[in-house]
């Protein structure tokens, strides 16, 4: 390894764990009081790696809502929070093995995500993950989460890198929207749900990660 390269910086979901399809059932169960349901390509497009607060503004102007953004951010966040208390998201294939190449490879690992923290003390807490990053920076760390770049900043700051240190792992637009603006390279690794999205703002896209952590140890 170079000197150049020196932390990978994870999204969380869609990119450490298979969750969308839980938060697309999630959101429907949201919206079923009021008569609305998300199509699955609808979520794929718009929803798809989008904080709750954004998608509450989204869903309460697209659909007409009585109850406002913060209501309804507020009620995804709390049954998905029931569901984590007796569920787990599945980590997506390859995560421990890239996880434990990258620590071979003395590269520094966090997760900055658009999440609430709940949901990643979660999955650390379930696929006992917590001592594999040094650093997690979720939505309830900044005023503006992604594509907003605060929470990768904040990332670096807290972990003392330049932005030409740090490479992110994305699944959607957004998140590497919030990587680019941020300045960071950004490794795009689309999926079942976000793969109709725009990525020609990503450095490089690739199809797993195992091959995400390929580029970065041939980069690096």
């Amino acid at each position: 390894m170079s000197s150049r390269l020196k932390a990978v910086l994870f999204d969380h979901d869609g990119t450490l764990v298979e969750s969308e399809a839980v938060h697309h059932a999630i959101w429907n169960e949201v919206l079923q009081p009021y008569g609305v349901q998300i199509p699955v390509a609808l979520f794929m497009e718009d929803f798809s790696g989008v904080p709750a607060i954004a998608n509450g503004h989204d869903l309460k102007k697209r659909y007409a809502l009585a109850p406002d953004a913060v209501e309804l951010a507020d009620t995804k966040n709390r049954l998905t929070a029931e569901y984590l208390a007796t569920h787990a998201f599945p980590l997506m294939p390859g995560v421990r093995e890239s996880l434990s190449r990258l620590h071979k490879a003395g590269l520094r690992r966090g997760v900055v995500t658009g999440a609430r923290r709940f949901a990643i003390a979660a999955t650390l807490r379930s696929h006992a993950l917590a001592s594999e990053f040094e650093i997690v920076i979720s939505a309830d760390e900044v005023v503006h989460s992604k594509p907003a770049p605060d929470c990768y900043l904040l990332a670096l700051e807290k972990m003392g890198l330049q932005r030409h240190e740090a490479v992110a792992f994305e699944d959607t637009e957004h998140g590497v929207a919030s990587a680019v603006a941020a300045g960071l390279a950004c490794v795009a690794i689309p999926t079942a749900m976000s793969a109709v999205q725009d990525f020609s703002a990503a450095t490089v896209v690739v199809t797993d990660m195992a091959s995400a952590v390929d580029w970065v140890l041939k980069t690096g």
